[in-house]
């Protein structure tokens, strides 16, 4: 059974626009496509955006999902390998969590300081335009 771009789309969760953008940049492989140039899909093309789109979920980087996948698809892998990527993601989360964190005391502290009414001063905006006083509470990304 074989399916075009859209019901690989519905059936897989992951748009068409990132399923052409996955083909284009290697992360799948390039699909059969018919006489007219129409992509086809395979169930196994089905299985393998699904699996993108999991790892997309749980925050995982491209790079991430194709070293992921490689593992997936490599049936002699040790699992100590998949648990290691495992264990460096949560260790980039929870580093994503704290910068979060010190972003969202920061507002909380202009937002403290904003009277909030009809007058034009704002510590909020102040704070914005002074690299320096939001700067050294949040790191610029």
């Amino acid at each position: 059974m074989s399916m075009n771009i859209g019901d690989a789309a519905t059936a897989s969760g992951v748009s068409a626009k990132m399923i052409r953008h996955y083909e284009e940049i290697g992360l799948i492989p390039a699909v059969a496509r018919t006489d007219a140039g129409y992509r086809r899909y395979s169930e196994r093309d089905i299985h393998l955006l699904r699996f993108i789109r999991q790892g997309r979920v749980l925050g995982f980087s491209i790079k991430q999902i194709a070293d992921l996948m490689g593992l997936w698809l490599d049936q002699a892998r040790p699992s100590s390998k998949v648990k290691q990527l495992a264990k460096e993601h949560i260790h980039e989360l929870d580093e994503k969590i704290r910068e979060l964190q010190t972003m969202k005391s920061t507002l909380e502290q202009l937002v403290l300081h904003c009277h909030g009414d009809a007058r034009p001063d704002c510590p909020i905006l102040d704070a914005l335009g002074n690299q320096a006083s939001c700067h050294s509470s949040v790191t610029a990304r």
